[in-house]
């Protein structure tokens, strides 16, 4: 018999424990404002997850900076139908990823659905019994402590994130003197994907929404930023931002249509911000001077 409820009901912290303690096996769905997530379990282990749709091996090793695109095209054209498994064997036979890529990407990936939603309050979920992940996905069975472990850290240090930046409904600027030798600082490929979209335009919150980032990664971004004297806030956006679909640093995409935490499902992508040209071809400019 399939469980059912709500999350404001039953947190998914102890959905998760009872799965964990039952050792149960099956697929627990869970959906909210924030997008669809799907959670597969064998024996207790969280196998396989997906949010809104995402899960594949080819986008999450792009996102993860483990492949580049020249090489998944010349690797898919070999291909007759897109599974993990056989793209996985072929990638690795190529010499472009190890089996060890493969591995910490999809972990990663599952431990970051995982988390997302763990931060949300409510959304109906159900489980069903004995429900095995898609064949083409690749399983990587993963404990359940030591992400309710990352969960409840990942809680605490967003209550300080939201202290530190409590709206994100304003705009940001670069700041004109930085305060930090831009040099100096390593910066993510999430982190250049949001200084693309830096701009007195576009909300954090707009950013976020299309860079495909949750409230606790926009939040951590933005302040790490402000604390390197690069950006600071300017209050609401000045006014109504046209639609660009370019202009973000070479080796950073500026979307890719199904966001990692809490956006638009596929189908529904969310309008891009307005970027920052400008900025953006100075900071590449300043970077290839190094």
């Amino acid at each position: 018999m399939a469980l059912k409820g709500r999350l404001r009901d039953i947190s998914l912290n102890q959905l998760l424990n009872l799965v964990k303690l039952a050792r149960k096996t099956g697929a627990l769905t869970i959906e909210g404002e924030q997008g669809r997530v799907e959670l597969y379990f064998k024996e207790g282990k969280v196998v396989h997850a997906s949010l809104n749709g995402d899960g594949d091996l080819a986008r999450l090793l792009l996102k993860f900076g483990r492949l580049q695109e020249q090489q998944l095209r010349a690797v898919l054209q070999q291909l007759s139908a897109p599974d993990d498994k056989e793209l996985g064997l072929r990638l690795i036979n190529a010499g472009y990823v190890s089996k060890n890529d493969i591995l910490r990407a999809i972990r990663r990936h599952t431990m970051d659905v995982v988390l997302t939603a763990l931060a949300w309050e409510d959304g109906k979920f159900h489980f069903e019994p004995n429900k095995a992940p898609p064949p083409e996905r690749i399983v990587v069975p993963i404990n359940l402590d030591s992400i309710v472990r990352e969960g409840d850290q990942r809680q605490k240090e967003l209550a300080t994130l939201r202290e530190e930046l409590p709206d994100l409904n304003v705009a940001l600027r670069f700041t004109e003197n930085p305060s930090t030798n831009l040099s100096k600082i390593k910066l993510s490929r999430d982190e250049w994907r949001v200084i693309s979209f830096i701009n007195p335009r576009n909300t954090i919150a707009q950013i976020a929404k299309y860079s495909g980032l949750d409230e606790f990664q926009i939040r951590r971004i933005v302040l790490k930023l402000m604390r390197n004297g690069l950006v600071e806030v300017v209050g609401r956006p000045t006014g109504r931002a046209p639609a660009v679909s370019s202009a973000a640093p070479q080796g950073v995409s500026t979307g890719t249509g199904l966001p990692a935490g809490g956006g638009a499902p596929s189908g529904h992508r969310p309008k891009a911000p307005a970027v920052e040209k400008s900025v953006v071809r100075r900071l590449i400019k300043f970077i290839r001077g190094l």
